[in-house]
């Protein structure tokens, strides 16, 4: 497999998590907190640098090299802020932050809302610890950013050392 396909794997996979997302919004009926859409815009994020780097030019090793970076930006992030929503988790009720006024509530005024509203809607506690297959959501989230990272650097590895031989 080439790298190009490794990044169109990427792009699926996102595009997969983006929908499983909304899918557990809109159909299982779970309110996403502040740091769950945060963790949404990644994954589609993701998806958007994994699709564009994947139409740019893929022949050398800094082509190839410039395309890993670029698409590791967005999972990295993700990655932080699931950490972080674990750590909340996990923290006794007293001691929870507050995750803020929910994104809806932030960004009613701002141009086009109506058209991303439906990505950012949500006003859940960051601090609630909701499920799918008994595995808590942002580790889902770890799980899906920590993939998409070992995958692309380790079909940029393996690129390398084959274009070695």
């Amino acid at each position: 497999m080439s790298f190009r396909k490794a990044l169109w794997c990427v792009f699926f996979l996102a595009v997969l998590c983006a929908a499983a997302s909304f899918v557990g919004q809109y159909v299982l009926g779970m309110n996403p907190c502040v740091l769950c859409i945060v963790q949404r815009v990644a994954v589609i994020l993701t998806a958007l640098l994994a699709l564009l780097c994947a139409c740019c030019p893929n022949r050398n090793c800094i082509e190839k090299v410039i395309n890993a970076i670029v698409v590791s930006l967005a999972p990295i992030g993700g990655l932080c802020v699931a950490i972080y929503q674990i750590y909340i988790q996990h923290l006794p009720l007293i001691d929870q932050p507050s995750c803020g006024a929910p994104w809806t509530f932030r960004l009613r005024d701002a141009p086009l809302f109506h058209w991303y509203e439906p990505i950012i809607r949500g006003t859940g506690n960051c601090g609630e610890v909701q499920h799918i297959l008994w595995i808590p959501l942002p580790v889902w989230s770890v799980l899906f950013f920590v993939a998409v990272l070992l995958w692309v650097w380790g079909w940029l590895w393996h690129c390398r050392t084959r274009s070695r031989k």
